[in-house]
């Protein structure tokens, strides 16, 4: 990012509009007031797991350059719950945001911006011009040598200021309990609660109120030890071992700590915490295990985003190798959101929502694997090395041994049939990325909105944790229809089938946003609801039927460059929804330019375009090659862009992989 990189011409940044502010105290904010600052605008929505790992990247820096950067958190939503200013003003206070948030429910400012993906990062310099666009995550390390370069240039200048930024902390809203995640039933009748938002394990007894005891001392943060002080950082998903498994291990539940990215195993009847799988790296790139070529030289299966590897990069396919990644704490994960036990497979099942992949942990050897999943984003069913996930958030076993999940971007339910012959998945419920809706019925046309619990009714159906329906639904597998079961609870995001002594079975719903657990009966007919399908709200882009020239643009941060030795180190895979809105320029090859060719038949759709680009650390040798055994980086986006077919629409589509102005 030096300033080489930066081109001449200065572009004015667009002002900041939209219904309100947050923490602020009370107080709007425009451009003007923060003139003489850096300003980073952080464009993101509360669903997206790139979102929040993108909050957590900037956290070292927000704290190294607090005098001189302001944070601005610019929130685009893409479900309708998403534009509730309660639930906003609930997820800033979740994911422990200490910058100013613009509510641009809209899409106002990130018009602006010509935003395209969330998340997205734009640069303004002190005296209010752009100075860097940014798609994706994991652009930390280039922002910091930006930064340092701004710092150095406008001090010289006289127009940086150096002070407090304009953040105003809110006032805390939670109780015992704060946004809890998952919950499991315990053998002596108390549920083992994952308390995200405190950052521990809470046990409760069966009145949901009386707490039993904690585990984890409450400190966000990464430590192994004994209950009182161990360390967490925002974990969900919990598992309990079958007896005999967990007598051999030593350990009784499996915890997903999922900003740590790693798996802890808690010893129930201590409390002792330790680390059983994870490295604490963010998988980000790598979607598959490392494999030999027929020459010898490593290669790493596809798809790819923003990571760190020690070799050179090759884009070997499409489909990711299901298979073994390697052993316990030598494996990184990325976000680990649900677990469930499967006895069919004798291993611990992970929601992998940071790689939108199902994995498997064996915890006797400690082997972790791909069980689903090729890493790409979106809604495909077929065979386990080609399916689609979307930032799964839930996993359940059902009688068959087969694995529900709950798709939480594609506002889906997805089923993994374990088969003889392999894995296949299946979609019970959901059409893809931007559908969503409360709809009841036949299976087809129903419509939830971001779900993240799932489990199995006695009767064989699917209870699911309508989140942002603020719900809970039933899909019956033999009327393949939906059903709701209760509504007006606040983000639900688990869903735990109990069995008092002598009465009917009954649902523990976790209700992360009133940071509660409640109890709802399965009634025998449940309630029939239609308030119609849905679409996100974000602006289609009018395009030209005919030839669309996309140009995605990329730059090597400052101290790496682009590693051309085994060829040309940029991809592109294109496709559409419909597949006829493509008439050609779709699938895989290499390079970031591409002639699309748009059907005229075809009203409107959506383009699925994924860029992929390698670089590698220098510095460079005399004879200006990469030396050997420097550490290579991989970058990807995934876009869904919704496009409108009109005769006067563009006829060419700029993105930024990383892209400077």
């Amino acid at each position: 990012m030096s300033e080489t990189v930066r081109t001449q011409l200065r572009v004015r940044a667009s002002e900041l509009v939209g219904r309100g502010w947050l923490n602020t105290g009370g107080k709007n904010l425009d451009l003007e007031a923060l003139r003489g600052k850096i300003v980073l605008l952080d464009f993101w929505t509360f669903c997206c797991i790139n979102c929040l790992h993108v909050l957590d990247e900037l956290r070292p820096l927000e704290e190294k350059y607090s005098d001189v950067l302001v944070t601005v958190g610019v929130h685009s939503p893409k479900f309708e719950h998403e534009a509730d200013p309660v639930a906003l003003a609930a997820a800033v206070e979740r994911y422990e945001i200490h910058h100013p948030v613009l509510d641009d429910p809209e899409l106002a400012t990130w018009k602006a911006y010509t935003a395209r993906a969330w998340p997205t990062l734009v640069v303004v310099d002190p005296e209010g011009y752009i100075v860097a666009h940014l798609s994706g995550e994991g652009h930390s390390g280039g922002l910091g040598v930006l930064l340092e370069e701004l710092v150095a240039e406008h001090e010289a200048k006289g127009t940086l200021h150096r002070g407090d930024g304009p953040y105003v902390a809110p006032v805390p809203t939670s109780g015992t309990l704060r946004f809890p995640g998952k919950a499991t039933a315990l053998e002596n009748g108390n549920y083992l609660v994952v308390d995200s938002g405190h950052h521990r394990l809470v046990e409760l007894r069966p009145d949901l109120e009386t707490v039993e005891r904690v585990i984890g001392s409450g400190t966000k943060g990464y430590l192994d030890g004994q209950a009182e002080l161990a360390q967490f950082n925002e974990p969900q998903g919990v598992a309990v071992l079958p007896s005999e498994l967990a007598w051999k291990l030593g350990y009784d539940a499996v915890v997903a700590d999922t900003v740590n990215h790693r798996l802890r195993g808690v010893t129930l009847s201590s409390g002792y915490v330790q680390t059983v799988a994870g490295n604490g790296i963010q998988r980000l790139l790598d979607a598959g295990p490392a494999r030999v070529s027929a020459t010898g030289t490593a290669e790493w299966a596809a798809p790819a985003a923003s990571a760190h590897h020690d070799g050179p990069a090759d884009f070997a396919g499409d489909a990711v190798d299901v298979g073994v990644l390697g052993l316990g704490t030598g494996v990184s994960l990325s976000s680990p959101w649900d677990l469930v036990w499967s006895d069919k497979l004798q291993r611990v099942v992970i929601a992998m929502a940071g790689t939108h992949q199902i994995f498997a942990f064996e915890p006797v050897s400690g082997e972790v694997s791909i069980l689903a999943g090729s890493g790409l984003e979106g809604l495909l069913d077929g065979p386990a090395e080609e399916a689609w996930f979307a930032q799964p958030s839930g996993v359940a076993v059902d009688p068959a041994g087969d694995i529900w999940v709950a798709d939480s971007e594609t506002s889906a339910l997805r089923r993994l049939v374990l088969g003889e012959s392999g894995v296949t998945v299946e979609s019970a419920v959901g059409k893809g990325l931007f559908d969503f809706g409360f709809r009841d019925g036949e299976a087809a046309e129903a419509r939830l909105q971001h779900p993240l619990g799932v489990t199995v009714l006695p009767d064989g159906s699917v209870a699911v944790a309508d989140t942002y329906n603020g719900a809970v639904r039933r899909y019956d597998p033999a009327a393949k229809s939906v059903s709701t079961l209760a509504r007006g609870l606040a983000e639900p995001s688990d869903v735990v089938v109990v069995h008092p002594d002598g009465g009917e079975p009954l649902l523990v719903v976790v209700e992360s946003n009133k940071h509660q657990l409640v109890l709802v009966p399965i009634p025998k007919e449940a309630q029939q609801v239609d308030e119609g399908a849905s679409q996100t709200h974000r602006p289609k882009s009018p395009v030209a039927p005919g030839n669309l020239e996309l140009t995605v643009r990329f730059t090597a941060p400052t101290g790496q460059k682009l590693d051309d030795r085994w060829g040309d180190p940029t991809q592109l895979k294109i496709s559409s929804t419909p597949p006829e809105l493509l008439v050609s320029g779709g699938g895989t090859s290499v390079g970031l330019l591409r002639t699309l060719e748009l059907s005229s038949e075809v009203a409107e759709g959506i383009l699925h375009i994924t860029a992929r680009a390698a670089a590698c650390d220098g510095p460079e040798t005399e004879d200006g090659e990469i030396p050997d055994h420097a550490a290579c980086h991989l970058y990807q986006q995934d876009w869904g862009i919704p496009v409108v077919l009109q005769a006067d629409g563009d006829t060419d589509l700029v993105l930024d992989l990383r892209g400077m102005d």
